[in-house]
């Protein structure tokens, strides 16, 4: 193949590197900064892509696939490495057939996760190569190795990425191709591979240690870590997107760029030590690469002044090493700082979100607004236990709906554990249609079984909208287009055991008090469906709503949703009519105490 320039993003770049690698099968749940590399595999027709129900899933469809000789891809962001870390931790035990790479995307500065997780450290628990590109040419580079490695080393294969590298567009020199399949999918019979029970497993053990080994041995010989010398004052051992910053902030040191990341190639790290007077690591998070490097017995510092906490820019880096005498003023100071004088976004649900209404009803009934006005810790009247999606954004002022949010799936569980533990006050929980089908199940199953007493509010717009509007299990559409049997949630709850279940328009406002209010007072476990397209998937919008100034009282009562589209002055409220949803809403013409909002 020619080489061929294009400019793509480090997940377009992964996508693209894996399907010339040959991948037939790739598996994924969305997530951010991970989405996009599935919705980009998924646009090829010679492979076979899905939205699993959850990272756990396609992990154990990837492996799966993998035991059959063909090669499988799975990805996901960081916190969805916790939830496939069982079928993961396997995998690593009975090995492939064909190459089977797991990409973890990594958030650093949480922005859009629950947490700032480090992922390099699981490739070292589960005694798994890791490699990590800097990037979007390394991206695609790396997913050919990848597989390669895998096979080779009878070993599943993690890639992390990182939101910048996932995100961030550079040029790619494209130069392989897809190649032939050249045989059909097989399994053949090897209990002492695939069956873990404990007679097969430890000696899977051994041969992991062995395997690590000879990885070990690999890792020095790996073209892509690679020394560059400048000057022989100071070395700086770096990966992903952190070896970027530390090249534009030390344009004369010596690098040692690391690519391959576990495990660590020892004498190439001890070679380059020993060619430079002063050692540092420059990389976000934990000090990964540090502790490993001192634990050889190499003088190296790194998390002595480079921030262990948010991701990593040139403008932190070049201060930090600045602050440890590492970087004159002068070269320190040239390096750019953000504009000043941007605008911020807060984090708002759209107007015409179906999420609003019920949350102004949880807040209005739980009388939360006091709760935030108090300074005092108070119990609430109404426990909202919450989840993962962009109806976390329903916790902020003036909804302020949320008492808790933790992991996919976890508030119905927390809902139950509240209410066994004997609170007082009601508690409902709140999970999306996705976050259920992820997660969400196994919870509403435990409900059920235990006796709880609780509400279960699903909010159904038929998407995953928090990642792009991907679609899932209820939605009837697979990740390739193609239409697909669609899980219905009121017979799955019901199959479950549920008795009390309640499908309720989501801009019905008066609806939605009375059935909150009748499933509180219910001794059983109570679900809600609560539906409405999402506002981003509504494309036509008639009839913008507006304030009728001489019926308007200026009580605020409509501010209360928090939509954007409802603005205010000093002495006027109206209704921007370019934000408003229109029709498909109508909730702040419905709460309006004067009726004062109309067409």
């Amino acid at each position: 193949m020619k080489n061929n320039l294009q400019l793509l993003s480090g997940n377009e770049a992964l996508a693209l590197g894996a399907y010339h690698a040959g991948v037939r099968v790739a598996t994924a749940y969305p997530g951010t900064p991970s989405t996009e590399i599935l919705e980009n595999m998924a646009r090829f027709k010679d492979l076979y892509a899905e939205w699993s129900t959850n990272e756990k899933v396609a992990m154990e469809v990837a492996m799966g696939a993998a035991y059959t000789g063909t090669r499988a891809m799975v990805s996901m962001k960081h916190v969805g490495l916790n939830v496939a870390s069982d079928p993961f931790m396997a995998a690593s035990y009975t090995g492939i057939i064909g190459g089977l790479v797991i990409i973890s995307a990594d958030d650093p500065q949480i922005h859009s996760s629950q947490n700032e997780q480090d992922n390099r450290h699981y490739a070292r628990l589960a005694k798994i190569p890791m490699l990590e590109p800097t990037d979007s040419q390394d991206a695609y580079e790396l997913m050919h190795h990848a597989f390669n490695i895998s096979e080779e080393f009878d070993t599943p294969v993690m890639l992390r990425s990182t939101t910048r590298i996932s995100h961030s567009k550079s040029v790619v020199n494209v130069n392989r191709s897809r190649p032939a399949k050249n045989k059909p999918a097989a399994f053949y019979f090897n209990q002492q591979k695939f069956v873990m029970l404990p007679v097969y497993a430890l000696p899977r053990h051994a041969i992991i240690e062995e395997r690590i080994v000879k990885l070990a041995e690999y890792a020095e010989k790996f073209p892509l870590n690679r020394i560059i010398k400048g000057d022989s004052k100071l070395g700086i051992v770096a990966s992903g997107i952190a070896y970027q910053y530390a090249r534009e902030v030390f344009s004369e040191a010596s690098f040692l760029k690391l690519a391959m990341t576990w495990p660590l190639p020892e004498k190439m790290i001890k070679n380059f030590a020993g060619s430079v007077e002063r050692l540092i690591v420059v990389e976000e998070l934990d000090p990964f690469l540090q502790q490993n490097i001192r634990a050889m017995g190499i003088e190296v510092i790194g998390k002595e002044f480079i921030p262990a906490v948010g991701e990593l820019n040139t403008r932190i880096v070049a201060e930090s090493s600045g602050i440890a005498g590492l970087l004159p003023d002068s070269e320190k100071d040239d390096i750019l700082s953000p504009a000043e004088g941007l605008p911020r976004r807060p984090p708002l649900l759209c107007p015409g979100c179906p999420h609003t209404g019920i949350y102004f009803t949880l807040n209005t009934l739980g009388q939360r607004s006091k709760l935030v006005a108090s300074k005092e810790p108070q119990e609430p009247k109404l426990v909202v236990t919450g989840d993962i999606g962009c109806y976390t954004l329903g916790t902020y002022p003036p909804l302020s709906a949320l008492d808790t949010t933790a992991c996919m799936g976890a508030g119905i569980g927390q809902a139950l554990g509240m209410e066994k533990a004997g609170v007082k006050s009601k508690v409902v929980a709140i999970i999306g249609d996705s976050t259920f089908m992820h997660s969400g199940i196994t919870g509403l199953v435990d409900a059920v079984y235990n006796d709880g007493h609780i509400t279960i509010i699903i909010l159904d717009n038929r998407t995953t909208a928090m990642t792009g509007h991907q679609e899932h299990p209820g939605t009837g559409i697979s990740a390739q287009g193609q239409e697909t049997s669609a899980v219905d949630i009121e017979s799955l709850a019901r199959g479950i055991g549920v008795k009390d279940i309640k499908v309720i328009d989501a801009f019905d406002t008066n609806a939605l008090r009375e059935s909150v209010k009748d499933s509180l007072d219910r001794p059983e476990v109570s679900v809600i469906i609560v539906r409405g397209a999402c506002a981003m998937r509504v494309r036509k919008r008639e009839n913008p709503r507006k304030v009728d100034v001489e019926k308007c009282t200026q009580c605020n009562y409509c501010l209360r949703l928090g939509c954007p589209a409802i603005q205010g002055t000093d002495d006027q409220v109206f209704i921007e009519p370019t934000l408003c949803a229109g029709d498909i809403c109508g909730i702040c013409e419905q709460i309006c105490p004067q009726q004062a909002i109309n067409i």
